[in-house]
C-alpha cells in the first residue's frame, strides 16, 4: 500500500479498524478495502481508473464514517466512476480524501440515489502539491421523499490549476439539499463551480453555498441555481468571494420559482479583504499577508 497516501490523508488508524469501512485507490489500482455489515462495495479496475459501486441496505445506519482515499502518486490521468445507492431509512457519512501531489488529471463522475428518509453526508477534501492539477468533479443526485443530502467540497491546500465542479441534485417531498464548495486559487488557477438544486417536492428545502478566494492572476466563476417547483418549498443561494492582487471573480446566482407557494432567496458578495478587519489584525502584530490568510481561513470555516 502507498504509505504516503495514507499518511497525508491521516487515516492510518481508520484503516486498522475492522468496524470502519474504507477504500484506498492509487491511480487505477485498489490498494485496500474493507466493508462492514449492511454496507456493500464492489470495485473494478480500469485502464485509467476504477469503477466503484456502493450500496447501503435499507434501514442500516453506518455509525462510523466511511473513509475513501483517491491518489495519483506518479502523475497521470485518473477516472473514478461512482454509483451510490442509499436505500430507504439508511444513513451514511463518507469522508473522501483526494491526494494529488504531482501534475495530473483527476476525473470523478458520480450517480447517487438517496432513498426515502435516508441520509447521505459526503465530505470531499483535496490535498494538492505545487504543480498544475486538473480536477473535474461531476455528480447527478436524486433524493426521495424525506431524504437528506449534504455535501462539502474543500480545496484549500496546494495548487489548483483547474477546478471544474458540476453538481445537480433533485429532491422530492420534504427532502433536504445542502451543497457547499470551498476553494482558493493562486497564480493563474481557474475555478469553475456549477451547482443546481431542484426542489421538486412539496415542503422540500435546499441551500447552495460557495466560499471562494482568488489571488495573483487566478479566476473564479460560480454559477449557483435553485429551482423551486414544489408547494411550500424553500431555497437559498449564498456565494461569497474574496479577490486579491489581479484575481477575477464572477458570481451568477439564479433563482427560479414555478409554484406560487414556493420561495427562494439569494445573496452574492464579491470584494477585496475588508480594510477595517485587515487593519485590526495588523494592529495585533500580524503582517498584511498573515492577516489576509486569517481572514480567508475565517471565511472558509
Amino acid at each position: 500500500m502507498s504509505v504516503d497516501l495514507v499518511k497525508i490523508a491521516e487515516i492510518d488508524e481508520a484503516l486498522k479498524d475492522n468496524e470502519t469501512a474504507h477504500l484506498v485507490i492509487d491511480e487505477h489500482k485498489v490498494l485496500s478495502e474493507n466493508i462492514v455489515k449492511g454496507f456493500y462495495m464492489k470495485t473494478a479496475e480500469l485502464k485509467e481508473g476504477v469503477e466503484v459501486k456502493i450500496i447501503v441496505d435499507e434501514g442500516v445506519i453506518i455509525k462510523k464514517p466511511v473513509h475513501l482515499c483517491f491518489g495519483i502518486t506518479h502523475g497521470m490521468k485518473q477516472k473514478i466512476k461512482m454509483d451510490i445507492e442509499i436505500r430507504d431509512e439508511a444513513k451514511i457519512s463518507i469522508l473522501s480524501h483526494c491526494i494529488l501531489p504531482k501534475e495530473s488529471k483527476h476525473i470523478m463522475e458520480a450517480k447517487i440515489h438517496i432513498g426515502k428518509k435516508a441520509e447521505y453526508n459526503y465530505i470531499e477534501k483535496h490535498i494538492h502539491g505545487v504543480e498544475y492539477i486538473e480536477v473535474y468533479s461531476k455528480a447527478k443526485i436524486f433524493i426521495e421523499e424525506e431524504g437528506k443530502l449534504k455535501t462539502d467540497f474543500e480545496l484549500l491546500k496546494g495548487r489548483i490549476g483547474l477546478l471544474d465542479v458540476d453538481y445537480e441534485a433533485k429532491g422530492e417531498r420534504k427532502s433536504a439539499i445542502e451543497m457547499t464548495t470551498k476553494a482558493r486559487g493562486i497564480k493563474n488557477d481557474v475555478i469553475k463551480v456549477k451547482e443546481i438544486g431542484y426542489l421538486n417536492g412539496e415542503k422540500s428545502k435546499g441551500v447552495l453555498k460557495s466560499r471562494i478566494a482568488v489571488m495573483n492572476n487566478a479566476k473564479a466563476e460560480i454559477y449557483n441555481k435553485m429551482v423551486a417547483n414544489g408547494a411550500y418549498s424553500r431555497g437559498h443561494v449564498d456565494c461569497k468571494e474574496i479577490i486579491k492582487d489581479n484575481g477575477v471573480a464572477t458570481a451568477i446566482p439564479v433563482v427560479e420559482v414555478s409554484h406560487p407557494k414556493a420561495h427562494v432567496t439569494h445573496e452574492a458578495a464579491i470584494g477585496s479583504v475588508d480594510k477595517k478587519q485587515l487593519e485590526t489584525l495588523m494592529a495585533h502584530g500580524l503582517s498584511e499577508d498573515e492577516a489576509v490568510e486569517l481572514i480567508i481561513e475565517g471565511m472558509m470555516s
